[in-house]
């Protein structure tokens, strides 16, 4: 639903830019890298990538969640605008300021756009 409410404009979809490399090495394995590159594109349509800079990396270690990588990606969040992170363990994100949804929590929230 997450995919579809971006897809359709009823909501902006960001993906964190360690979430771009992982789909590409992940999917990479199975299909091999010219046909992840153009999974990745038709991802890239959709989707926007939340930018990592230096400041964004400054911002996430003054974080206190435990995972380095879920501060990182609070910090992208939060620098671009975002309301909310979808992920499947939304536990990981105890104590971000940006509020962490399971994929089915978030579904509700998108219809009443």
């Amino acid at each position: 639903m997450a995919w579809a409410a971006a897809e359709t404009g009823i909501a902006e979809g960001m993906l964190a830019t360690r979430a771009v490399t992982t789909i590409h090495d992940l999917v990479q394995k199975d299909v091999g890298n010219s046909k992840a590159r153009r999974i990745i594109s038709a991802i890239l349509r959709v989707f926007r990538v939340a930018a990592v800079d230096g400041a964004a990396v400054q911002e996430a270690l003054q974080l206190t969640i435990p995972d380095f990588e879920d501060e990182v990606t609070v910090a992208a969040a939060r620098s671009a605008g975002c309301e909310c992170i979808v992920s499947r363990d939304p536990k990981g994100f105890r104590g971000s300021p940006v509020r962490a949804l399971t994929p089915e929590a978030v579904t509700p929230l998108l219809g009443k756009e």
